[in-house]
């Protein structure tokens, strides 16, 4: 089999593909359209049981694919001339590279969760309808990830974009650890000021609504300009967390499967630890060291191992980072800072 054989092309497989995003719109509509369907204020408990709900539904997504890996892989044309042992390994491979993929997407989007505090708290968007504007925000970096992944599937078929893409990723991973991990300041924005510039926005909140009429004249609310950043956001954060797990497959079910169960527990994340990401202060460090890995992994790493660096160990690197700056920064928790109260958004 060639290095760079794609086992699930789009054109073959596109009923797995169109499969998994039916499951996820369903899904969402469910959240929005039942479960949520009158505003109120997320639980600790919900939290909880949505955020360990949508890791098992992963955990069982990949054990399905792998189970339906090892029933296709004897027929499969690329893998024609492979024996028996040598097609369970290339299932279990393709297993551990969307455990590897998810894991790097879930860590990337926790930074989203820093965002998503400063962010509400400058717009003043009360807790009861958060839930909304991530639903919805959720959906909008659902389709703009799926339009980045099929632009570097395209790309990365060009060994120079690889490199590009490597030290992008190596450049961004050590601005990380240098930076003084400043609060955003949405106020600054150019999307927010050119919004303002060319919108009516009306300062209060009006319930659940995102465009109110007054006087015959329709206007965004402070839920909107809050969509519209988060959607902003998300798009710059892809630019890290996709190049990213480019570095784990080539496979765009995986990369697209795995950077959407990512983004799908976000929300719960975000209700589990909005009060408490200021503990978690070092993990800017550990992301910094996965980005730089992974830049390392497509310079470099991949050709020293004959092509493709080990996953397994690729799994293992991430998840030391990744927990190790966890673990540190509850050991060694951070000063006491005194915030500021909430800055409320005037239109």
């Amino acid at each position: 089999m060639a290095p760079n054989t794609i086992l699930f092309p789009l054109v073959e497989y596109w009923w797995i593909y169109l499969g998994f995003v039916i499951f996820v719109l369903t899904m969402l509509a469910m959240d929005l359209g039942v479960l949520h369907r009158k505003a109120h204020t997320v639980s600790m408990r919900e939290a909880v049981l949505w955020t360990i709900g949508c890791i098992i539904l992963a955990l069982l997504f990949n054990l399905g694919l792998y189970l339906y890996c090892r029933w296709s892989f004897p027929s499969h044309p690329a893998l024609a001339g492979l024996d028996p042992i040598a097609q369970a390994a290339m299932a279990k491979k393709i297993a551990l590279e969307f455990l590897t993929g998810y894991v790097v997407e879930k860590s990337l989007a926790i930074d989203n969760i820093f965002v998503f505090v400063v962010v509400f708290s400058f717009f003043g968007i009360p807790a009861q309808y958060q839930h909304r504007v991530l639903h919805l925000g959720i959906i909008g970096a659902l389709v703009f990830r799926a339009i980045f992944i099929a632009l570097g599937t395209l790309l990365l078929q060009y060994s120079f974009v690889v490199l590009i893409f490597g030290a992008f990723l190596i450049f961004t991973g050590i601005k990380m650890i240098f930076s003084d991990n400043e609060q955003i300041d949405p106020s600054k924005n150019f999307v927010l000021r050119l919004l303002k510039r060319f919108l009516p926005v009306t300062p209060e909140i009006h319930g659940s609504k995102f465009f109110i009429n007054q006087a015959g004249k329709w206007v965004a609310t402070p839920l909107f300009i809050a969509l519209v950043f988060l959607e902003f956001t998300d798009i710059l954060f892809a630019v890290d967390s996709v190049p990213a797990i480019f570095a784990i497959t080539k496979e765009p079910l995986i990369i697209f499967t795995s950077n959407i169960f990512a983004i799908l527990s976000l929300r719960s994340l975000y209700f589990l630890l909005a009060g408490s990401v200021d503990k978690f202060h070092l993990l800017q460090y550990g992301l910094a060291a996965v980005l730089i890995f992974v830049g390392l992994k497509m310079l470099w790493l991949n050709d020293l191992f004959h092509g493709e660096f080990p996953v397994t160990w690729s799994l293992g690197i991430i998840a030391f980072c990744i927990g190790g700056s966890i673990g540190l920064s509850l050991l060694f928790p951070p000063k006491e800072t005194h915030h500021e109260p909430a800055k409320h958004f005037e239109g």
